[in-house]
């Protein structure tokens, strides 16, 4: 039996596109996104992320990981503790906790 793989939280910006339904902005041309998501790789949180956001009408176009906890501390990131406890709950309730949205304008 093989043993069952951590589950982590990675930090995520994703960039949204416009969709009707999506709830932005009339103007704006679409968002930016800061995530939290739980997955035992990183590759997992991004495929949780973006069906999540696409169960809620919105449009994602591109992806960035900038990894773990523990891998932004390492490059040296500061992260307050509003952040970790954003985190921490992502873990507690294996979820995607949507922590920053920025509508694009042109």
């Amino acid at each position: 039996m093989s043993e069952k793989r951590p589950q982590q939280v990675y930090t995520l910006a994703i960039e949204v596109g416009r969709k009707p339904g999506d709830g932005l902005p009339d103007k704006a041309t679409g968002a930016g996104l800061i995530c939290y998501a739980s997955g035992v790789d990183e590759a997992e949180a991004v495929r949780e992320t973006v069906a999540i956001l696409k169960q809620a009408d919105l449009a994602p176009l591109d992806v960035s990981g900038y990894g773990t906890l523990e891998e932004r501390l390492k490059n040296g990131d500061e992260i307050d503790d509003e952040e970790r406890e954003l985190m921490e709950r992502a873990l507690a309730e294996n979820s995607v906790i949507v922590a920053q949205m920025t509508p694009f304008y042109e």
